[in-house]
């Protein structure tokens, strides 16, 4: 593999010095950049365009030719697992993922397989061979599952919730049941991202989406106890350095201490989080990873600049933080400010790495 020339954003996830903050964006690569609006026209389909190795890699390097952006993410989505489970996913226009079969019981449940990365995941693997080859170096390469909780919530409420009532009851109900979804989410979750580490990911990233909306107790059953497991079964340590993983909880603050004991490299921190606060709480454990509401990118340039500003304040002088959204660009969000916003970060950072 070709060496890396940019090697910011791994650094701060060691904790090493560097010159000024990395930043990259949740969902950097979507529906807010023209191009890929094109793109996403010529593969017929959201899915049709994640298994084509080919064009996942074009719109995975979209952003990297607009912004001087310091890492990318694998182009796909966070359900690929359980549509190879056999659970049927498809997308509603307006109304985000759906399954044409849902999970109900215990019965459901055991008849699930674990599916094998090297077969009904092998457009995935393709993807990410194809586009650390055409990365050629420049920035690494981030790979990515969902968490198996925030799988698991779509398998059985069948798409997204605002109650996530079916699963909850579950959990209450059957938690027998919910558990050993879980463990055979987090047996596949570690097949497939250490596949991904096969094929040239150099970083990961385990986005729990849903995890906020559970009780404290019900978060460390059902979510965190098995994101630490996935920590413990990947293949970190490869013959080019540690392979760093990052954990990010949505609304998952006020568990900031407990998701560092996992055992990942990083912690993803959303928007209602103070960073400075999380870096005090944490202390040199782990990076962090975050925090803009990614409503400011709605402002003027002048007023991301200032928000910017005060994120990097919070955070303080030293390494160990990524800038980013506290969650996913939204579509709507206008290129010009994602460029502003990408260039305060790299204007304004520098000075807190400067050596005393």
């Amino acid at each position: 593999m070709t060496e890396l020339k940019n090697t910011r954003y791994l650094d701060t996830l060691a904790k090493r010095p560097v010159d000024r903050t990395p930043i990259w964006m949740m969902r950097q690569a979507g529906r807010y950049l023209p191009e890929y609006r094109e793109v996403r026209a010529q593969a017929g389909d959201f899915m049709s365009l994640c298994k084509n190795a080919e064009l996942a890699c074009e719109v995975t390097l979209q952003p990297l030719r607009r912004y001087p952006l310091d890492a990318a993410i694998l182009f796909s989505d966070i359900l690929t697992i359980p549509d190879a489970m056999g659970m049927g996913l498809y997308f509603e226009a307006g109304e985000g993922p759906k399954f044409s079969h849902t999970l109900q019981n215990m019965h459901d449940i055991a008849a699930l397989p674990i599916p094998d990365p090297e077969k009904s995941l092998k457009y995935v693997m393709n993807a990410v061979s194809t586009i650390r080859r055409e990365l050629k170096g420049t920035v690494p390469l981030i790979g990515f599952s969902g968490s198996p909780w925030t799988l698991a919530t779509y398998m059985v409420e069948g798409g997204s919730s605002k109650t996530f009532s079916k699963i909850k009851r579950m959990g209450f109900e059957s938690p027998e049941a919910l558990h050993l979804l879980l463990d055979k989410l987090a047996d596949s979750v570690i097949e497939y991202l250490n596949a991904q580490i096969d094929a040239g990911a150099q970083s990961l990233m385990i986005f729990d989406t849903w995890g906020g909306v559970l009780s404290p107790r019900h978060y460390r059953a059902f979510s965190l106890d098995y994101m630490a497991k996935i920590v413990a079964g990947l293949n970190l340590e490869q013959a080019s350095g540690r392979v760093p993983v990052t954990l990010f909880t949505k609304g998952g603050g006020q568990w900031l201490e407990l998701i560092a004991e996992t055992g990942c490299d990083a912690i993803g921190v959303d928007w209602t989080t103070d960073i400075g606060e999380a870096r005090r709480r944490v202390g040199d454990k782990v990076a962090l990873q975050g925090n803009m509401d990614p409503n400011t990118l709605y402002a003027p340039a002048h007023v991301i600049r200032e928000e910017v500003q005060l994120i990097l304040d919070s955070y303080g002088s030293g390494p160990g933080h990524v800038f980013n959204l506290g969650h996913g660009i939204t579509p709507d969000v206008k290129p010009e400010n994602a460029e502003a916003f990408i260039k305060a970060v790299t204007e304004l950072s520098p000075i807190y790495h400067q050596s005393i």
